[in-house]
């Protein structure tokens, strides 16, 4: 009868074992990322403007809620020529606001995301009143 004898089994050497990458594998690595970044940095680049349209209809309509308590207030919405500054000041030509509230309807008047002052016209062109932004033109 014949007797198995067992053989014994090494792994390699541990730096026998680890293989790098190929030349031709880092290259198509560097090709596919290339041709990503391609893709997604022009999307990436015109969202700073889209932020800055979101955050001016954001202010337009804090603007616009601020408005409509002071006409709550006072009745009817500031002239032109009283601005959006009659929600932080009170007016002092007329029609001067009977109920003015004290410490105004604003802290402070934001300017438009490219630095400039929101405009209000009363009447609106589009509504009672109109709150606008010129956008980066000014």
């Amino acid at each position: 009868m014949k007797r198995s004898v067992p053989i014994p089994f090494r792994l390699p050497p541990p730096r026998a074992r680890q293989r790098g990458f190929t030349l031709i594998e880092i290259m198509v690595v560097v090709i596919i990322l290339g041709i990503m970044a391609a893709l997604i940095v022009p999307k990436i680049m015109n969202k700073p403007e889209q932020a800055r349209v979101v955050k001016a209809k954001q202010d337009v309509r804090a603007l616009e809620s601020a408005l409509d308590l002071y006409k709550l207030d006072n009745y009817v919405y500031p002239t032109t020529d009283q601005g959006l500054q009659a929600l932080v000041q009170k007016p002092t030509q007329p029609p001067v606001p009977p109920h003015w509230k004290a410490g105004g309807y604003l802290m402070r008047l934001p300017k438009d995301p490219w630095g400039h002052p929101y405009q209000y016209l009363n009447p609106g062109q589009h509504g009672p009143i109109d709150v606008y932004s010129l956008g980066p033109s000014g």
